[in-house]
């Protein structure tokens, strides 16, 4: 499963837009409306676009592999990395530039289906863009429907998301770290997006980060909450 798995940055050379099946089920979504509020889009001009998401007004979660620039080989500086908070055709209600970010160990990105289960990067940045009660907690996987949405390279302009997944399953990359399986249809640029669920209380929570899309079909794999949190603790 993790062999057949690929999702870049948008930005990178397509070849085909993997994590999409035959039936689209995905929707627009308000980017000013939780949970979808706690989102951000990444942007690296002139390399790379993906999805951010808040766990503290000024920390914000991704995928490692975002923060590359393939064309020149090298992880790109913090001051060149943008968070564009309620992005949606060309508004936003925020803006803050990363002054530093922190990767998990142990990622490669030459290697990556090697390493996807390290494929997250922490982000901080210069400035708030939520307030406290508007980021997203982290939490295990449960059962029961998940969602998924970013801003996708097909309809990069605005979120879209699927609503209605499910987890699939469990899996581990080839260094033996846990990814979680999914059905949910999301494709290049929705790296670094979070999966949700519903919590106990009807809102939403985190259960993986977006790292990597089926080259056939709707699906993917994600990094598990627990690991985000480890990292977020400095483990």
């Amino acid at each position: 499963m993790v062999a057949a798995l690929l999702l870049g940055a948008a930005g990178a050379p397509d070849a085909g837009l993997p994590g999409i099946g035959g039936a689209d089920p995905r929707v627009r979504v308000a980017a000013t409306v939780p949970p979808w509020s706690a989102l951000a889009r990444l942007q690296i001009p002139g390399a790379a676009r993906c999805t951010a998401f808040l766990v503290a007004p000024r920390t914000a979660l991704t995928a490692a592999h975002c923060l590359y620039v393939r064309r020149a080989g090298h992880f790109a500086p913090a001051g060149s990395v943008h968070l564009l908070a309620g992005y949606a055709a060309g508004g936003f209600s925020g803006h803050a530039v990363a002054v530093a970010y922190r990767l998990a160990p142990g990622f490669d990105p030459r290697a990556r289906p090697a390493a996807f289960g390290a494929d997250i990067a922490v982000l901080t940045l210069d400035r708030p863009l939520a307030a406290p009660d508007r980021v997203l907690g982290l939490a295990d996987a449960v059962a029961g429907p998940v969602a998924l949405g970013g801003y996708s390279q097909d309809r990069a302009e605005v979120i879209e998301a699927d609503l209605g997944c499910r987890l699939l399953g469990r899996a581990a990359d080839a260094g033996g770290r846990a990814l979680l399986r999914h059905g949910c249809t999301g494709t290049r640029g929705t790296s670094g997006a979070p999966l949700l669920a519903r919590a106990a209380g009807g809102g939403w929570q985190v259960v993986g980060l977006q790292v990597a899309a089926a080259r056939d079909g709707a699906g993917g794999l994600a990094v598990p909450a627990a690991r985000l949190r480890a990292l977020l603790a400095g483990e």
